[in-house]
């Protein structure tokens, strides 16, 4: 099941997830919004414990354009992530989301509640839930990052992203505050980004109508599934009594920082990031059986 594999979204969109690793499967949701999942790679070694099914949501990587922009608003791609777990005939699913695919990975959880055995939550979004990321949070992480010489100019350009006020180099500027490490790996990893990213799908994907936080919190109030929220230490989406914040509105939810990790854990410590998300995979499977 390695390689590219295809599938019908209920609205005929044909949709495309790659497969990579053995053992139990574990769908994987990008964010970006609307990046192709390759930038999650073997998620710092992830496969040698799971086969990880990275779905390329609509209009992103190897999937299809839809015919109707409209169905890149997040709620309405929950009916393809179940369409996925139909595809490859599970039961139940195992499902880690990264950043704005955390909003996806939440809004399935709550419409198919008795179809998620486990989730992992990677610095992600959960504004299904009503959690917003403030402007005061991004600079107080921000902050953290004072002894890097890449600072003073990427802090401006920070700024201007959170203020709306942003044009195209600040991106590139601020790259090194989503990086524990602003390494090689690192750059070669954030060069990626533009050429992944459908911008319309994501301009699309927090559209009017896309979150109910009321209803959400209702729905995910009663999740029977273990939910590992994870954050990094330098992270500024979430911040890590965010991250706790979210873990809190879940009944079985478990919040962990990574420490020295940026919004890209599995790129800041591999060793950390496989163990604890396998480990957490493992006591569910175990608590499930039990």
């Amino acid at each position: 099941m390695a390689g590219v594999n295809r599938f019908r979204a209920p609205d005929g969109t044909l949709l495309a997830w790659h497969g990579t690793g053995t053992g139990e499967p574990l769908i994987c949701l990008p964010g970006g919004p609307m990046r192709a999942s390759a930038y999650l790679g073997d998620l710092g070694g992830l496969d040698r414990y799971r086969r990880l099914v990275r779905l390329d949501l609509r209009g992103t990587g190897e999937s299809a354009v839809p015919k109707d922009p409209g169905s890149y608003r997040c709620d309405r791609q929950v009916d393809d992530v179940e369409a996925l777990r139909v595809a490859l005939g599970l039961e139940r699913v195992d499902l880690l989301a990264h950043s704005a695919g955390g909003d996806l990975a939440l809004a399935y959880a709550a419409r198919y509640p008795e179809r998620v055995r486990a989730l992992v939550l990677v610095t992600s979004r959960a504004r299904v839930l009503g959690v917003e990321f403030t402007v005061r949070d991004r600079g107080e992480a921000a902050d953290l990052r004072k002894g890097e010489p890449w600072y003073a100019e990427g802090r401006e350009a920070y700024d201007r992203i959170w203020a709306g006020q942003a044009g195209e180099e600040d991106f590139d500027a601020a790259m090194p505050f989503f990086y524990g490490r602003w390494d090689a790996a690192a750059r070669a990893h954030a060069a990626g980004d533009a050429g992944e990213t459908n911008e319309e799908a994501g301009a699309g994907y927090a559209a009017p109508g896309a979150f109910e936080p009321e209803a959400g919190r209702v729905a995910l109030g009663a999740l029977d599934a273990p939910v590992l929220v994870l954050a990094g230490e330098l992270d500024s989406g979430p911040r890590p009594e965010v991250a706790r914040e979210i873990a809190a509105l879940l009944p079985h939810g478990t919040a962990v920082v990574q420490p020295g990790g940026g919004h890209y854990l599995w790129l800041d410590d591999q060793g950390w990031f496989s163990r604890t998300v396998d480990g957490f995979l493992e006591r569910a499977a175990d608590g499930a059986a039990g």
